[in-house]
């Protein structure tokens, strides 16, 4: 019998697939059987349930840390190479793939890539929304948008091209420390082969796992250097940072793989929402959805686009243990102004301080906007990039930017 560890998505997916299977999560108070025989268990009877079925597979859900009792009990009882991450779990049936992650930008070079190879019956999936249990094994190659959380349990599978976008520091509170934030990231490196292909940031070439690792080694600097390597015409591409670095990194992956870069296919992708999206309110004022800006790097690559105009910031929720000293450092050569949201306000207000900025303590969204329109011109722009998670306040980022929008054109 399966068994898998957390209910979200990933592992509905595959207990769908694989019924029955026992499950464990917390939101199960008592044991129960659903309607596909799937045995639905409270935690705190995993112990026990291992100690009598050791000849089990375990999976579990990416986003439970390392340091989370189930995780370490498994570990416990069954050993290390028993707890399996979902690529782990479908290494024999996966087809040939590529896996992206990094901090910021992996959904957008996801969705590029896929937009450029869709015509070949390549499928999407993984981080992005579409589990692995719910791709085809029949596909001719996966895109597999790939968070940190599952390269840190997976130590079977292996991707045939894996591109990797710059890091920062980010889930901080979940790895530990940003060290083995990285380490995650590049984990993988050690388990493909000669003649696969990963393009790494320039400044990680040092890093244990790249002097290690048998594949080919692409190392790049920014997006001009990247662009040089692969012949990649710069004037044809029609985005601006950060989304000219997801689009050649695209183009890359589309050349090493089938030697082609369809700049006008690329040109007919549209970015998705809560990225950088502007809007005009009836003032003709302008007001940015950021709010995919979930840690400090995304939000200073959002504050340089709007450098020179008086920004209107909205910041602050669950920022995951990040040290934020480094957005503050950016944040005191912008003229810029902070209204403070969320879980970490108080700790926003503190920095600000420090650094002579103005801060406005507003702790929820709606009171930011209120404060912000008081001020805000068609000269300024206000720009909610939170450099935080929003599950403190919000069911989702999704949620807090529609809102933003909503509050936004509703105070005018």
């Amino acid at each position: 019998m399966i068994v898998l560890l957390g209910f979200g998505g990933t592992t509905q997916a595959i207990a769908k697939q694989f019924a029955p299977c026992a499950i464990f999560d917390d939101k199960f108070l008592y044991k129960q059987t659903d309607e596909l025989g799937n045995i639905l268990m409270p935690t705190n009877m995993l112990v026990s349930f291992l100690s009598e079925n050791k000849n089990i597979q375990v999976i579990t859900s990416p986003g439970i840390p390392p340091q989370n009792q189930m995780i370490q009990d498994t570990i416990k009882i069954l050993g290390k190479n028993n707890l399996l991450s979902e690529y782990d779990f479908f290494a024999k049936d996966m087809p040939p793939s590529i896996w992206i992650s990094g901090t910021n930008g992996k959904t957008t070079t996801t969705q590029m890539l896929h937009h450029l190879l869709s015509h070949r019956g390549i499928e999407c999936g993984g981080n992005i929304g579409t589990p692995l249990a719910n791709l085809s094994k029949n596909a001719p190659m996966w895109i597999l948008e790939t968070s940190s959380f599952t390269l840190h349990y997976t130590n079977i599978a292996r991707p045939n091209l894996y591109i990797l976008l710059p890091l920062s520091e980010d889930h901080i509170s979940w790895h530990g420390d940003y060290e083995s934030y990285v380490d995650s990231k590049l984990k993988v490196l050690l388990h493909m082969r000669e003649k696969e292909i990963a393009i790494i940031p320039k400044n990680l070439q040092n890093h244990k796992y790249c002097k290690e690792s048998l594949a080919c080694l692409i190392f790049y600097e920014n997006s001009t250097d990247l662009a040089e390597s692969f012949y990649i015409n710069l004037q044809d591409i029609p985005f601006k940072e950060p989304f000219l670095l997801d689009s050649i990194l695209a183009l890359c992956a589309s050349k090493a793989l089938f030697s082609e870069a369809n700049y006008k296919l690329l040109s007919e992708f549209k970015i998705g929402q809560h990225k950088i999206e502007e809007f005009f309110d009836n003032k003709n004022r302008l007001w940015v959805d950021d709010s995919k800006g979930t840690n400090v790097d995304a939000t200073i690559q959002a504050l340089k686009r709007y450098k020179d105009k008086e920004i209107l910031l909205i910041l602050g929720g669950d920022d995951k243990g990040a040290n934020l000293d480094y957005l503050f450092a950016e944040l005191k050569m912008l003229n810029v102004k902070i209204y403070a949201i969320g879980s970490n306000a108080e700790k926003l207000k503190l920095l600000s301080d420090e650094s002579s900025i103005t801060c406005t303590m507003c702790k929820e969204l709606k009171i930011a906007i209120k404060e912000i329109n008081k001020i805000h011109s068609t000269t300024s722009v206000a720009l909610l990039s939170p450099a935080a998670a929003s599950l403190d306040q919000f069911s989702s980022y999704k949620q807090r930017g529609e809102l933003f929008k909503k509050y936004a054109l509703e105070t005018t």
